[in-house]
Order: C-alpha cells, then structure tokens, then sequence
C-alpha cells in the first residue's frame, strides 16, 4: 500500500501560510505575495520540495485533503514552481477534472462548444505528457471539437487499453506524479544543471482552481510584462485572446495587442477598465516584490484573475538596466543592484553576441576562451587571414594551435578558432587582449589542410572561404551567420560600474600591451596597466626583422647597434602607453619568451630569412638549430636572457626612460613600473638592477629630466614565492603571473592541457579547470606564503596577481584575503572585475 504524505506537506496559499522559494519554490512563493497584496488570485495549494520528492517515489499526498480546498467538481491546473523560475520545469497541465460527467454538466452552463473544446484540450494534454502517448495519435485538426474529442478519446482507450480515466482524484494523482518524475529524470537534470541549478534541486507544485477564459460571457487570457526582455528599457508589452487559457495569445494571430497600437485592435481600447487594473497591479507588484514581472491573467465573466507572476527572462543587458532602473527609484538599494548582476553579464555587454533567440546549428564545441560572437569565412592562416582584412572581407582564424608567428593574423580576424589549448593558452590570452571572439580546444574538430576544409564530429566538411560564427561566451562554433545582439554600454553599465567603484576595496588595472588596449583599458575605467607584455610589440613586420637581425648579430657591440633601431620604436610605445594612461601607472614587463619565438620555423620562411639578412641558407638552419629548446618555456627566456644577452634590457630600460622623461617634460605626470619576468634568485634582481638604474642614472643624465621609477618582480617559479622575502628586498613590487606559476606547480604545459582537462575535471581529479579558476590549495598556497614573506621584511611592498585568473572572481576573492593592492586582467575584463571585487565586500558585510 502506497504511503500517503503528511497534511502539512499541503499548504494552502494564504498570507500567513509558512512557506518559502527554497522549500516552495518560487512560483509558491510569488503566488503568496499577490495574494498578500489582495490581488485577485484563485484558490491556490502548494506541495513542497520534499513531497515532490515522495511523489517521485511513489508516495502520493492526500488527494482528499488537497481537492477539499477547491470545492465540489473543481476543475484544476498544476504548474511547476522551482526555486529559480529560469531552472524551467515541467509544462503546465490544466483542465484536470474534466470528465463526461463534467462536461455534461459544463454543456448545461456555458454550452457544448465550450464544454467540448475544454473536455478535447483535456484529454490531448493528459494523453501526450501524462501517458506520455504518440502526439500524431491525436492530430485531429480536420474534424470538429466535437469529432475529435470522440477521436481522442478512443485513441486513449486504444493505446491504453482501458477508457480515459473519469475520476478526478485519480487524474490529479497521475499528473503530480507524472511531473514529480519528470523532475527526476536524467534529461531534466541536466538542462537545468546547464541553466546553472544543483544537482539536487528541488521542484514544488502549484495546484490552482481554474478560472475559465472560454466561456459564454466576456472571457479571454493574456500575458503582459513591463519591460522589454532584450534591452529592460520600460515597455508594456503582450497579448490578449477572447475564448482562450493558457498562453494562447502569444502564439495566436488573432490576439489583440495590450496597449493601443495603430496595427490593430487592444484591450485599452476594448476594456479600458481591465487595462488599467492590470497597470496598477504590474505597478504594486514591482514595487512590493522589488521586481520586474511577467503576469499571467485570465478573463473570466468579465471579472480579472491572476493566475501567476514570474520574472520576466531577459538578457544580460535587461539584468543590468532593470537593476540600476530599480535602484534608482528607490525600490531596492544600490548594494542590492550590484548583488544581482552577474559578472559575466557584463562580459557579455562589450561584445556582440548571437541573438538567444535564433536558431543554432552547431559545428563543435570547445572551451569559452574569450566572449563575444563573430562571423567571418573561414581562413586557415595569418597570411590569408590579413589578405581578407585588406580585401574587407571578415574572416574566422582556424588553426590547431597558435603562435607568436599568428598575431598580425590574429589582429586581422573577426574570431579565432583552435584545435588545442585551454584558458591560458597563447590563443585565449591574445584574443581576450584583443577583445576577439576566441574557442579553443575544439578537439573533437579536424582540419584537412589538403582540402583546406574542416570536418565537423558528425562528418560535416566546412571550405575555406565558407561562413562560420565563432560564439566565444558559449564555447560553440555554428554554422552560417545567425543574428547577432550588439554591445549595449549604456548609461545603465556605467552607472552600475560607478556604484561598485564606490564599494570596493581592491584595485583593478589592466593588462595592455598597445596603445589601442590602453585605451580599451581607459575606456573601461582601469586604474592602470598591471602587465605591459613588450615581446609583443616586436612581432610587426619592419620590427621583427630588426629583432631577427639582432639575434643573429656575434657580438654584444652588434646586437647594440641594430638595438638602437629598435629603441625609438619602443620609447614611441611607451610615451603612447604613458599619455594614454595620464598619469596612471603603467607597469612594463621586460623582454621575456625565448628567442626562437621570432625565426621561422619552415623552411620557406629560413630562405626568406636568409635572403634578407644576405647569409647562407646553411648559416641560418645552423643558427635556428643552436637555439632550439627541449622545454623553452623552462629554457632561455625572461631574466635569464637579461643576465646572459643584457643589451635587450638595456635598450628597453632606455626607452622607457626616455618615454618618461618626454612625458614629464610635456608636463605630464608618470611613474613607469619595470617588471623582470621568470626570476628564481635574489642574484638575478641584483643584476639586472643595477643595469636598470645606471640606465635611468645616464637618461636623467642627458636629458637633464627628474623622473621616478619603481623596480619589481614577476612571481611566476615556485622558488620565487619560497624566496619572496630575500627578492623583496630588491623590488618596490611583486607580481605574480599565476599563468606560469600555475604550469610550473603542476608540472602541467597550459597549451597541452586541453586534451584532457575536460575529463579530468569530469572525474573530479581537478575540481576546476587550474588555468581557468585560480586553484587556491596549491598554486594559492605558494602565492600566500610569496606574499607573507614578502610583507615580513618590507611590509609596504605592493602586491598583485597579473595572470590572466586576475580577473576571477575566486583570485579577487584571494587576493583581498591576503591584502593585495591590486588585480590586473585583460581590458575587457575590467568591468567584470570591478563589480565581482565590490560584491566580495558587500557579501563580507552581510
């Protein structure tokens, strides 16, 4: 005998009924607010999570105790009521208790036509997701209500070999019980997890008295919200249907507009009355539920019912709108309004995204390495990739993995695509800077560069030339050219952005390495640059065979003398770098990748090479040769090329120098910041400092200009986080490149690890993706006792994290735990960071 739950676990919808979103559900929840705000609502029952739960087991309430709300014969709809309305749920069931005997009797009050559209609706709904029967045994769209209803009630009898139930009670129980499992199951588990809801979300269940919109007298239902769900601007928008239930008028042809509209008929115009106290009800509604609502209304004899509330589902551009707009008239706080707002939803503004409500044909899905979508004809090198740009064409990048040879490339292209790599790799770190649409580790992808064709999972084969969307916010690449949203920086965004700035207690700079990102990073209110990456500016054409000519100059008065071809390129950067900044810091890393990043590779680009620098073929390959590494990320680069090759920082130092000397002397203000990548030992810092500041001495020297400048470190090697304390006291700042520190803690290569990140994460060896999410037990750990070390022997040092986490939420949260003074990320993660690090405060206080 099955067990029936408790009374209690049935709760009437009163307002002093105990009850809750995380025990009801938030439909329960808004259902009781209406009806607190004596607003007309049905007689309502809700079921809570755990009766749910039972039902799904196979314990069914007390389908007495629940139909003795609604009075003799009720006719009755279930409707789910999740704990966040946007984790869905399944449909809503309506007419339950619809039977001969009840449609006899409904015949007799609002006529057989009614009677019988009620009674066919019923059956069709019960028999398609109640016994989950074939829908095509119910395509009765030729016959008459009345046909068909007798059609629909044989197939019934058919497939189920018994006749359609006519017990009400036992109508109810199969639809609760029909719904609780589908909660359950696998499918619907997983589409809501993806929405962002646990694993073990619970559902509740709304049981509501019908009110009739079919029926002989003034009868329809309608839906209408107060905002527009794209841009949250305020917008009655909806429709209203005569002799309908549900939501029928969004779908129907014939449904009046809600408003007066010059296209046709509206309900201000038909039922002024009715019009307006739906405005009244929307305006106490998001005045005392302190949101923006979607009412679901019903006309029934001429009398206004309330059947639900909702929020409204809107985009990422409404969420911000409709928080600011709240807060502004004083409906809820600022702090509430910084609250609501995801970070990603900001993310989201800067960039154009594929419209939510277009269709997607999928090509492959990867990692999500930089937001925003983009469409272009699919390339597969950086040449053709910048022959497409100068045709003006738009142009999708597609390579297995990129390279510093890729930048001009990569700058020409609308969107990049990669085979291999994850968050941190050279792909994802390029196109954040860039503000690029950017997937990476699409492995399941095949390129077949003889065809120069890709070759979808599915078989699929995508040409050169043909039209792809990159869609950098999901992870997914699609076919075609779907409708696009574009960035939306209203005032909205920058007032939100200025009430956090007002409550955060930890610096957000950016990392730029250009003028065109300085002025992305200015754009977005950056307080800075926290990672200037110079090896950047070197890969533009005339600068990178001056920088190829060095490497292959014998001696040290060589490598100085093609240098200073260099150093007025350089110092032009940096007097932009510093003038875009006004007087902001601008923190320079040195020269830091391994030499080898700026020769070619095959044997065309060597010719080429060879050609230019009027050498043999053979002296270059031997050349090219003698600098190859098994492990160059752990060989020839960063400090160690300013100890052995020192002519490189001394030409950078000078430069920036000199740029800072212009500056100051145009009567602006600037305190450049000079960064060495990859130290180890305190020796290192000794070394290349007191090469620094001879430099600066002779600068101030010739140019007769007073400038500051402070000297710091990049922590990027565990060593350096154990000797934090001997290297600050050689530093003015430390900076730590969680990129790097990540690899070199985990003995793990950033652009490799894509392969299997995935599965890993999956089979929870990793909680995370380490180069996504800051992994706070181990490379967090070494970073905290870098910081604590450091601060023992200088306690006035300035600390950050500059890798690419800086931007997280989880790095921002580390880094105020531990006192640092600022985080730096790429420019279009900027705004991001400014409202997650005044939340973590607002959190902090409540």
């Amino acid at each position: 005998m099955q067990k029936q739950l408790r009374p209690e676990d049935v709760t009437p919808i009163t307002p002093t009924a105990t009850m809750a979103a995380t025990t009801h559900g938030g439909r329960a929840k808004c259902l009781q607010r209406l009806v607190r705000l004596d607003l007309p609502v049905p007689p309502t029952v809700a079921l809570p999570f755990a009766a749910v739960k039972h039902i799904a087991q196979g314990q069914l309430p007390d389908l007495d105790e629940i139909m003795g709300h609604f009075g003799p014969a009720p006719l009755l709809s279930v409707r789910p009521s999740s704990q966040d309305p946007d984790w869905g749920g399944p449909g809503a069931i309506l007419n339950i208790g619809m039977c001969d005997a009840k449609h006899a009797a409904m015949t007799e009050s609002h006529g057989p036509t009614h009677a019988t559209r009620l009674y066919r609706r019923f059956v069709e709904s019960y028999a398609l997701h109640v016994a989950r029967l074939d829908p095509e045994l119910f395509d009765f769209e030729d016959h008459d209500d009345h046909e068909a209803l007798a059609l629909s009630l044989q197939a019934y009898e058919d497939e189920m070999d018994e006749p359609f139930p006519q017990e009400p009670g036992r109508q109810l129980a199969e639809v609760l019980r029909s719904m609780a499992r589908a909660w359950e199951g696998t499918s619907a588990r997983l589409l809501r997890q993806a929405k962002g809801a646990p694993a073990d979300a619970g559902l509740g269940l709304v049981v509501q008295a019908m009110a009739l919109g079919i029926g002989a007298g003034d009868c329809g239902s309608g839906v209408i919200q107060f905002i527009d769900a794209v841009t949250g601007q305020r917008r009655i928008t909806g429709r209203y249907l005569g002799q309908s239930q549900g939501r029928e008028a969004l779908g129907d042809e014939d449904a009046i507009y809600l408003t007066r509209d010059d296209r046709g008929p509206s309900l201000e115009d038909t039922r002024p009355d009715l019009f307006e106290a739906l405005i009244a009800a929307g305006a106490l509604v998001r005045t005392r539920l302190r949101e923006e609502m979607q009412i679901e209304f019903v006309v029934e004899n001429g009398a206004l019912w309330l059947l639900d509330g909702v929020r409204v589902q809107r985009s990422s551009r409404a969420h911000v709108r409709v928080a600011v707009d709240l807060a502004r008239d004083g409906v809820i706080p600022r702090e509430e309004a910084l609250l609501r707002v995801q970070p990603s939803a900001l993310s989201e503004l800067l960039h154009r995204q594929v419209d939510p409500a277009a269709a997607r044909d999928l090509i492959v899905t990867g990692i999500a390495a930089s937001p925003g979508a983009a469409t272009g004809r699919i390339v597969f090198t950086a040449g053709e990739a910048q022959a497409s740009a100068a045709r003006g064409e738009d142009c999708v990048l597609i390579r297995r993995e990129t390279t510093p040879d890729d930048i001009r490339g990569m700058h020409a292209a609308n969107a990049v695509l990669t085979m291999r790599g994850g968050m941190t790799s050279h792909a994802a770190v390029i196109g954040r800077g860039l503000g690029i649409p950017c997937v990476v580790g699409a492995s399941d992808l095949r390129i077949d560069r003889r065809k120069k064709q890709i070759v979808t999972p599915d078989g699929r084969k995508f040409a050169e030339g043909e039209m792809i969307t990159v869609d950098g916010t999901r992870g997914e690449v699609l076919a075609d050219t779907p409708p696009m949203l574009e960035p939306a920086l209203d005032d909205a965004f920058q007032t939100l952005l200025g009430w956090a700035d007002e409550i955060r207690d930890i610096g957000v700079r950016a990392n730029a390495d250009t003028p065109a990102d300085a002025r992305t990073a200015r754009t977005f209110m950056a307080e800075g640059i926290g990672l200037c990456r110079t090896e950047h500016m070197f890969f533009d054409r005339d600068r990178l065979e001056v920088m190829q000519e060095m490497i292959f100059a014998n001696t040290p008065e060589d490598r100085r003398a093609v240098l200073d071809r260099l150093l007025p390129m350089q110092r032009d950067d940096f007097r932009a770098l510093f003038e875009i900044m006004e007087g902001h810091p601008v923190c320079i890393r040195l020269f830091d990748p391994p030499l080898h990043e700026f020769l070619p590779s095959d044997k065309s680009g060597m010719r080429d090479l060879a050609e230019g620098l009027d050498l043999p073929l053979a002296d270059v390959q031997s050349r090219i040769e003698a600098l190859e590494e098994y492990n160059p990320m752990l060989g020839m680069r960063g400090v160690r090329l300013g100890v052995t090759v020192p002519e490189i920082y001394e030409m950078q130092a000078r430069a920036i120098f000199e740029a800072a000397a212009l500056v100051t002397k145009a009567g602006g203000a600037v305190v450049p910041e000079v960064m060495i990548p990859l130290v180890s030992a305190m020796r290192e810092v000794e070394l290349v400092r007191s090469r620094i500041d001879a430099v600066a001495v002779a600068v101030h020297n010739e140019t007769g200009a007073v400038f500051e400048y402070r000297l710091g470190v990049m922590v990027e090697t565990p060593r350096a986080c154990l000797r934090a304390d001997d290297i600050s006291e050689h530093a003015a700042f430390l900076s730590f490149g969680t990129n790097d520190l990540t690899q070199m803690t985990y003995g793990l290569s950033r652009d490799d690890a894509g392969r299997f990140m995935r599965q890993y994460v999956n089979l929870k060896v990793f909680p995370e993706d380490p180069f996504h999410e800051l992994d706070i037990e181990g490379v967090g750990e070494l970073v905290g006792i870098g910081a604590n070390r450091a601060r023992r022997v200088s306690p006035d040092i300035t600390l950050s994290i500059c890798g690419e986490h800086g931007g997280t939420r989880t790095a921002i949260e580390f880094s105020r735990q531990f006192g640092f003074n600022y985080v730096s990320c790429s420019p279009f993660r900027v705004p991001a960071a400014r409202l997650s690090a005044a939340q973590l405060v607002l959190i902090e206080k409540q």
